[in-house]
């Protein structure tokens, strides 16, 4: 185990927020294993690299020789989590729940060394619970506190529905802690309500209150909104390796560094010192290699410039058979879903975004009828024969 003052350096590294810096550093004093708990609620069945950065983070403290307890939220994956939320969430049924919680152990297990972690559900002792458990839950909070919290008073004050079952996802959350009897708790920064109640419960229970981590949430891809499938801008942890690398090569360079940071191990000096384009492919080599190998990597990095710096076909292009006779531009790119609709390509057209061997099409009603590669658009490829 690192000498406290190399731990607080790696537990530093990218952290918004520690409550306390102090009570961390008399807990890592103590020089046991903490217990350190991270949950995530099964809501859906992929993870993408945005889930990582707690993950990683775990992995840090497993690597440090802390006893890491990922816990799996499946009870209170059924309620949902109000953070951030402008209105009532869709409950899940039960068996959507399982579903996606089949899935986490097997993604988690590129990021995390699960033969060095304990997983945990919740529903373990939530299932057990009676309606005087529950009732002795939403005695350690109140109305008031709930009311605090901004997004409830948000909702409130602007005569939006808040249901009490979602004052309730706080207290259980919270619970969790005093079950797994946690040292430290990690969270994204937008979870800080509910990590604090977690140390009050665990007082209220008589146990020494956990020091809580919070992380910044990752921006997606557009740069704006946190990374989401719903908004379509989501790297996933399962992708094709050559598709992980298109997509951090689309990120901005303003945002670049902070994926370095949270996502990978690199030297951030060293990073900084590199030319913005250097820097971006070094990203996407290293986090693709992450996830699908080293050779993956390069592959993907070969693959993107042959393809976007040369201008050249991918090697797994699709072929398509042009019937005797030939056939029309546009009927041959609706017909492979080249374009999403004959108005985007008419623009494409318009725009000189469609050639073949190089050479641009003027018009949709251009008979293809010889073989070569035709190229819709920057990243749409056919290879006619």
């Amino acid at each position: 185990m690192p000498n406290i003052e190399e731990q607080l350096k790696l537990i530093k590294r990218g952290a918004v927020d520690i409550v306390s810096e102090e009570e961390l550093r008399l807990k890592l004093k103590e020089g046991r294993p903490l217990i350190v708990k991270a949950g995530f609620d099964p809501t859906a069945a992929d993870l993408h690299l945005g889930h990582t950065v707690l993950m990683r983070k775990l992995k840090m403290f497993q690597e440090m020789g802390h006893r890491v307890k990922f816990l799996i939220g499946d009870f209170t994956a059924r309620i949902g989590d109000p953070t951030g939320r402008s209105q009532l969430r869709k409950q899940l049924s039960q068996e959507e729940v399982r579903e996606n919680a089949a899935t986490y152990c097997s993604q988690v297990s590129r990021v995390l060394d699960l033969d060095k972690i304990e997983v945990v559900f919740n529903s373990h002792w939530f299932d057990k619970m009676n309606m005087n458990d529950m009732l002795e839950l939403t005695s350690h909070a109140t109305v008031s506190q709930m009311l605090a919290r901004s997004d409830f008073r948000t909702r409130y004050t602007g005569g939006q529905d808040i249901s009490l079952l979602e004052f309730m996802y706080p207290l259980l959350q919270g619970y969790d802690s005093v079950e797994l009897k946690a040292d430290i708790e990690l969270g994204g920064s937008d979870q800080i309500f509910n990590l604090l109640v977690g140390r009050d419960m665990q007082k209220d229970f008589g146990q020494p209150s956990q020091a809580v981590i919070t992380m910044p949430l990752l921006e997606g891809t557009d740069g704006v909104q946190k990374m989401s499938k719903s908004y379509g801008n989501y790297i996933g942890i399962n992708e094709p390796a050559a598709d992980m690398f298109g997509k951090l090569m689309s990120v901005s360079d303003g945002i670049m560094f902070k994926y370095f940071e949270l996502l990978t191990d690199e030297d951030m000096a060293s990073v900084r010192a590199l030319h913005p384009r250097d820097a971006k492919v070094l990203l996407a080599k290293t986090i693709t290699a992450q996830y699908h190998g080293k050779e993956a990597g390069e592959t993907a990095a070969e693959e993107f410039g042959r393809v976007f710096s040369r201008g050249e076909a991918p090697q797994d292009t699709p072929v398509y058979k042009l019937p005797s006779g030939g056939e029309r531009a546009m009927d041959v790119i609706i017909a492979n879903g080249l374009a999403a609709s004959k108005n985007e390509a008419r623009r494409l057209f318009e725009q000189g975004g469609v050639s073949l061997n190089g050479e641009k099409l003027a018009s949709e009603d251009t008979l293809l009828s010889r073989e070569g590669i035709l190229k819709v658009g920057k990243r749409r490829f056919l290879k006619l024969q």
